[in-house]
């Protein structure tokens, strides 16, 4: 079976999709195929698609069904869990495993995104850290650069490492163009975080901006 990791975030709105696309354009450049699902998305417009899902899709080296892409959708940009029992929906674990199993029989490497942060809650007992533990797979941390970025990325890590979950490395997501003591705040990730960084990635904008921040990414587990 391929290899797949779990994608989460220091926080919502903090680059895991923009990250996700660029890791996916690194591995289509090492000659790998590979695909990112996005299981929960909250947030769409008039025709019922959701941003990060088509982003995803459009940097998938294969079209993928769209149960095997995104099998839960949610139409207001709220929290999952409330959005969830608005529907009236339980998110099914053993759907998302299955989507993911899915597609590594397809693909060489399979990202699966979280939402927000590493334990928003997905339902009334149960959250984003439950859900990684129950998919068993290493974790990608992406930390988006600004003002308190070094306390998040701390939690979050000993989140993860505390349910048992291997963090395979991080990614530094240049979010705020005008932070201030950028170096010294990466140098007390790096000397702090027990992962390897796999990329720093500065403030991006325009058509070219994935491509442009795969260039500063590589793959964990020595892939490149």
């Amino acid at each position: 079976m391929s290899t797949a990791y779990f994608l989460t975030g220091t926080d919502t709105e903090i680059g895991k999709t923009f990250i996700t696309c660029a890791l996916l354009h690194r591995a289509r450049q090492a000659g790998l195929c590979a695909v990112g699902l996005k299981p929960i998305a909250a947030g769409t417009d008039a025709q019922g698609r959701n941003d990060d899902v088509e982003r995803i899709r459009a940097a998938n080296s294969i079209d993928l069904p769209e149960r095997i892409l995104n099998p839960y959708r949610f139409a207001p940009a709220i929290a999952p869990h409330i959005a969830a029992a608005e529907a009236g929906c339980d998110i099914d674990f053993a759907v998302i495993r299955s989507a993911c199993d899915a597609a590594r029989q397809q693909a060489d490497l399979v990202i699966v995104e979280g939402v927000g942060g590493f334990c928003v809650p997905l339902g009334v007992d149960r959250d984003s850290a439950d859900l990684a533990v129950d998919l068993g797979l290493p974790v990608i941390l992406v930390i988006g650069l600004r003002l308190g970025c070094i306390n998040h990325a701390l939690l979050s890590a000993a989140a993860i490492i505390g349910r048992g979950l291997t963090l395979a490395g991080w990614v530094a997501n240049g979010i705020d163009p005008e932070m201030s003591h950028r170096e010294a705040n990466l140098q007390t990730l790096r000397d702090r975080l027990p992962a390897p960084c796999l990329g720093v990635v500065g403030y991006q904008t325009g058509p070219q901006a994935t491509a442009q921040a795969a260039l500063a990414l590589h793959l964990p587990t020595g892939q490149n």
